[in-house]
């Protein structure tokens, strides 16, 4: 019964945003802190790789490998490096799993999502037109808070946030970290629950 609910492991995650010190803060580089965070709780380090546009990181978790990309293009051009990884390395969209600003969640919201639209989020877009359209990958989706106003949105994630709801973010965050070896083994559905009771 076990190995039936378990679903395909993922074997890379990636972070979006925008690089550069500009960014570093912005409401948009949301899934950047959250692969930032899972490096540095596995004791691990990225390295620039520009073969790959971005920055890269690995390593072995329950007995499995997992890699890290965080793209040094900006947002809306996800998909040249996440793309370009894949294709070398084999990975199929199923397997990858996304992290990446949601204005449609408040803050301190965090959830996993297989598949399914891109709530038109420009860097899923790209990363999905780099796959021939394919929606099939699987996102973290950190809620950043809607600014009330849809023209006002660009401004508003490419904005710096106030302590307060930094720190929601990052507790937020840490929670879904932990889940990591529940994802990179499979355990998708076990993994959805627990981040659904917690935030």
């Amino acid at each position: 019964m076990l190995e039936e609910s378990l679903q395909e492991p993922i074997s890379l995650i990636v972070g979006l945003g925008n690089p550069g010190k500009k960014y570093t803060d912005t409401r948009h580089n949301a899934g950047v802190w959250f692969v930032e965070l899972v490096a540095k709780k596995l004791e691990i380090s990225f390295r620039p790789e520009k073969k790959f546009f971005g920055r890269i990181a690995s390593a072995s978790l329950e007995g499995r490998e997992i890699k890290l990309l965080i793209p040094e293009t900006y947002m809306n051009e996800s998909g040249k490096s996440v793309g370009a990884f894949t294709n070398f390395f084999k990975i199929k969209p199923s397997q990858v799993l996304v992290a990446h600003d949601e204005v449609d969640f408040p803050v301190g919201k965090v959830r996993l999502k297989d598949g399914g639209g891109l709530a038109g989020h420009n860097g899923l877009r790209d990363v999905s037109d780099r796959w021939s359209g394919s929606l099939d990958f699987k996102r973290l989706r950190i809620g950043v808070g809607h600014p009330g106003v849809s023209k006002d949105v660009v401004r508003y994630v490419l904005g710096k946030m106030p302590a307060s709801e930094k720190k929601l973010i990052d507790e937020s965050i840490s929670v879904a970290q932990n889940l990591v070896p529940k994802l990179i083994s499979g355990c998708w559905q076990d993994a959805m629950e627990e981040l659904h009771r917690a935030c």
